[in-house]
């Protein structure tokens, strides 16, 4: 273990932000660069020897938490690296996006802060790319198998590497213009700067990975055909149908999903416009939907210049306290405050939009809400709580239905769907179709980034059998394994 007496001797301390009048002006990441060095060996050393380290039950990856945690409390960073990239390809990416379930079943986080686990993890990568300890590993020898992945958010790119590694030819095929799926233009910069998902790129192209940007499955190329032209096909499409809000004036101009409005603002970032097309500069914009999307948008807005900024969640306010109904070691509904709710802006709770209000050139200029309350499981109107809010910019970020079936990526396949209208799979990640994987969102539906990786090498492992026989590849999840809960 680290140090034996450190969760008893050193506080938590997390990683510091940069002023809020600081980081508006620009689209850096919120945190102050290098803050995080000088105290996270102490922070690691908070460790404990708990015997039963349900941090690994927290993690559907498996990291191996207390291992890492012992390197970098001894600043052995090299070692630190290698026991994180053993159970996780991209672990920038999770100690920036990732929620950190792995905290809440921290067992020092019965009675104590839990140990910053996320802010441990991206100091060691951080520190593995500065020092070059990663490196590309291609394989030493190549099957002859061929592989397609269509996708390249996070559980296409674990699937495509771990594929790429195990010897097979690996092409993934991305709609949008640049690879990355939604960590490119779903996470806004100031949440993960695109140079994390640029240098990944970059080495998985030196181990032998193809990418084939603007080429939609479905539309660009017959699904049918691609099956025919490789071995197997890894379906890691996610589930991008945003859920709508059917409500009168929902057809006026400036009503955008959250995926209409955030891609566009990235794009700003990557150079393709000076200024976006949709833009809530000088607007009182209103974020309906109070998630981890809602709150991107919230922080988008602000640096755009927004005059006002109110999100609407229409459920009741969470507890500051862990609710008796979700004991540890499971993820808590708790009241969070975002890097993007630091900044300002207004939070609604236990709302309901009735219907909005545009001016004669069908511009949106209000919204109409009313006061909601769960009675008997339902959720009921509160009569005589009528109001109105002005709203001339209004983001639906109220979460995802399903895999997009426009397309005709499910229907050229052939592919069968489940309850819930993901693609239904087996034991293998394997679909109804011979040599058909899927991985990610459209197998399991709307969920975090830690289970999209975890999900990627998981299909990876049953389509590495496909086309050998076995497979030395781990599999860290099987289908129906869902988080912690009570």
């Amino acid at each position: 273990m680290a140090d034996p007496k450190g969760f008893l001797t050193t506080g938590r301390e997390v990683a510091e932000t940069r002023p809020v009048t600081e980081r508006l002006k620009d689209w850096n990441e919120v945190y102050v660069p290098g803050s995080l060095l000088p105290i996270i060996s102490k922070q690691a050393g908070r460790c404990m020897d708990c015997g039963i380290p349900f941090c690994h039950n927290g993690c559907p990856l498996g990291n191996l938490i207390p291992e890492w945690n012992d390197y970098a409390y001894r600043e052995d960073w090299s070692a630190a690296s290698e026991r994180l990239h053993a159970t996780n390809n991209f672990p920038e990416f999770t100690g920036r996006l990732c929620p950190a379930p792995c905290e809440a079943a921290c067992v020092l986080g019965i009675n104590q802060p839990a140990v910053t686990i996320k802010n441990v993890e991206v100091s060691i990568i951080d520190k593995a790319w500065d020092s070059g300890d990663v490196t590309p590993q291609p394989p030493e020898r190549l099957s002859g198998k061929t592989v397609a992945v269509i996708g390249s958010g996070p559980a296409g790119l674990a699937a495509a590497q771990q594929l790429t590694r195990a010897g097979h030819t690996v092409a993934v095929y991305e709609r949008a213009d640049r690879i990355g799926g939604l960590l490119r233009y779903g996470i806004p910069e100031f949440k993960m700067e695109k140079v994390h998902i640029n240098r990944r790129i970059e080495q998985m192209r030196a181990e032998g990975t193809k990418f084939r940007t603007e080429v939609e499955i479905g539309r660009d190329i017959d699904a049918a055909k691609l099956r025919r032209r490789y071995d197997a096909v890894v379906i890691a499409a996610g589930a991008t149908l945003s859920r709508d809000l059917p409500v009168p004036g929902r057809e006026l101009n400036g009503i955008h999903f959250a995926m209409e409005y955030l891609p566009l603002a990235n794009k700003v970032q990557e150079g393709d416009f000076v200024a976006p097309p949709i833009t809530a500069a000088g607007k009182h914009v209103v974020v309906i939907g109070g998630g981890d999307t809602g709150a991107d948008c919230v922080g988008t807005a602000h640096r755009q210049g927004a005059a006002s900024v109110t999100q609407l969640e229409i459920m009741p306010r969470p507890g500051d306290d862990r609710p008796t109904g979700q004991p540890w070691p499971t993820f808590p509904m708790l009241y969070k405050v975002t890097s993007a709710h630091e900044e300002g802006g207004e939070r609604v709770y236990s709302v309901s939009t009735t219907h909005f209000e545009g001016d004669e050139d069908g511009n949106v200029q209000f919204l109409h809400l009313i006061e909601v309350e769960f009675k008997g499981g339902k959720l009921e109107q509160k009569p005589g709580t009528e109001r109105k809010i002005p709203a001339q910019l209004v983001t639906l970020a109220m979460g995802f239905t399903g895999t997009d079936q426009a397309n005709g990526l499910v229907s050229q396949f052939g592919l069968e769907l489940d309850e819930r209208g993901n693609v239904a799979r087996d034991a293998d990640f394997a679909t109804n179709v011979n040599g058909v994987y899927v991985a990610g969102d459209a197998g399991r539906g709307q969920s975090l980034i830690v289970w999209a990786i975890a999900e990627g090498r998981s299909a990876a492992r049953g389509v590495d059998r496909f086309l050998t026989g076995a497979s030395e590849l781990p599999a860290p999840i099987r289908p129906p394994d869902r988080a912690l809960t009570a």
